[in-house]
């Protein structure tokens, strides 16, 4: 089914993508990699080597003539005078993407079923980005969609033995926060039907084991293999990863300038860029060594709290799929697992004395003092004490809770995943995390800010945006290595569920 064995567009064009990636052709990275050829790569590289002997030869042209260029279609043609929630609950139609046609030379990784995809630059459907527009599809009803996502994801992980950052062939070497478990559970509520967890157990196991590969094989306190991460006699825990330590190649002159300022090898330098990209987080403070230089990104070198406390999540719904299918004793296995990985997110990641969640240096032994939102996921997912959990909402409501919403972390570094941005998946997060924990109030004003800012920025723009300034209202958020996106999936998914919320 699938050309080149999977081959990402770096492999299959090796000069020509250089040339193309390094001369800037497209002001975008990402568009190149995107390109559809229109005739097989093996002439398309024949022609190339031929061609480039002429003194007139014009790179640009040869590209157009020999490649559809994607373009970006996310204007939906909608009725005047829709509320903003109405207007969203049609727009999914705009970001529905069909089965899609193989081409055996795509960077697209075909999937069976139709799906949603975020908008803009971002052409295909991204793993952690989807629990949150199912979110949204969930308060439309679009319970089909959610369903058939799940599909694609399950036929993912049956296909290439995991769910990758996104459905391209230059993706498959890292994944993304695991949220296919969650996703399911999702499905359960949404077709009041718990018993749908057994039907997915099987690749809800598949993707766990992705993320704990080698952990049999590591059996001293401080080894590490991959994504796994051996902290104490019973504690393994996990950190971000990719198996691939070249440039992106949907950034790839950004990776390879970054290099050429850094004194660093440059395989390390790309591995820790690629790992980030994993953590959704991309880039943050957060993976920082120094917090305003991306060269001194360390994301390998560090455990998360989001990580962790997802994989305990995975644990808790495995348990309970066992369970479902009178397996007591793997249930019973599982739920010990996921004990044991709580008990090591306190025991690392919680600072007694600031009294919040911070990341654990794995080889300085020590915790990162780099606050962010990541603090809310024990909370998210109720594993926090009672006592924890106050502490926690304490140090956000004083430090993160701004006029928009809450903003990802309390260092303004230039990187979008900072100061003074604000992610929907994160307010989503914290809106769990405060209701869980009895903060009904500030669940609900988080909610108001975050949904009229969504309203004042549409009401100005007609777009959704992947991310918000929070601090200053007036003002459009920015960093990154790319322009602001609309579309935008997570960002209108967080939108109605919160919406549906606020009206109960």
């Amino acid at each position: 089914m699938f050309h080149h064995k999977y081959n990402p567009p770096d492999e299959i064009y090796q000069e020509l993508f250089d040339a193309v990636q390094l001369n800037d052709i497209f002001p975008d990275s990402k568009t190149f990699v995107d390109c559809v050829p229109k005739r097989s790569p093996d002439m398309i590289m024949h022609d190339f080597y031929q061609s480039i002997q002429n003194e007139d030869f014009d790179l640009r042209s040869f590209v157009e003539d020999n490649f559809h260029i994607p373009e970006d279609h996310e204007s939906a043609e909608l009725p005047e005078g829709l509320s903003l929630e109405d207007r969203l609950h049609r727009h999914w139609d705009t970001l529905r993407r069909e089965p899609d046609v193989e081409n055996r030379d795509s960077s697209l990784l075909e999937l069976p079923h139709p799906y949603i995809v975020p908008g803009g630059r971002f052409r295909e459907i991204y793993y952690w980005d989807s629990y949150f527009t199912m979110l949204g599809l969930k308060a439309s009803g679009r319970i089909d969609l959610i369903e058939s996502m799940v599909d694609n994801f399950a036929f993912l992980i049956n296909t290439v033995g995991h769910i990758p950052n996104g459905n391209r062939t230059y993706f498959l070497s890292r994944s993304q926060p695991p949220f296919f478990a969650k996703m399911v559970e999702l499905l359960c509520e949404a077709k009041s039907n718990k018993n749908i967890i057994k039907e997915y157990l099987p690749e809800i196991i598949m993707e766990y084991a992705f993320w704990t590969e080698g952990e049999a094989d590591i059996h001293l306190p401080g080894k590490r293999y991959k994504r796994v991460v051996m902290q104490d006699e019973d504690s393994f825990m996990n950190r971000y990863w990719d198996d691939e330590d070249t440039p992106r190649p949907e950034s790839f002159l950004e990776d390879v300038e970054l290099s050429e300022k850094s004194r660093r090898y440059p395989d390390k330098l790309f591995k820790n860029l690629r790992a980030a990209c994993e953590s959704g987080w991309d880039f943050s403070s957060r993976w920082l060594y120094h917090p305003d230089d991306l060269k001194s990104v360390q994301t390998i070198a560090l455990i998360p709290i989001d990580l962790n406390v997802l994989l305990s999540e995975t644990e808790r719904i495995i348990s309970l799929g066992f369970e479902m299918e009178g397996d007591e004793k793997l249930s019973k296995k599982f739920e010990k697992i996921r004990k044991n990985r709580i008990e090591a997110i306190s025991r690392y990641c919680w600072n007694e004395e600031s009294g919040i969640f911070l990341d654990f240096h794995i080889k300085f032994k020590e915790q990162m003092d780099r606050p962010s939102l990541a603090m809310l996921y024990p909370l998210w997912a109720k594993i926090a004490s009672d006592e924890q959990a106050e502490k926690v909402i304490a140090f956000v409501e004083k430090n993160l809770f701004k006029a928009g919403g809450l903003v990802t972390t309390t260092i303004n570094s230039g990187q979008q995943w900072d100061a003074p941005n604000g992610w929907a998946p994160l307010q989503w997060i914290g809106f769990e995390a405060f209701r869980n924990y009895g903060r009904e109030d500030l669940a609900a004003e988080l909610a108001k800010r975050w949904t009229n800012l969504n309203e004042k920025v549409f009401a100005q723009t007609g777009k959704m945006m992947e991310k918000y300034n929070v601090e200053d209202l007036s003002l459009e958020a920015g960093g990154g290595e790319y322009p602001v996106q609309d579309g935008f999936g997570w960002t209108n998914g967080v939108y109605l569920s919160m919406k549906e919320k606020l009206k109960r």
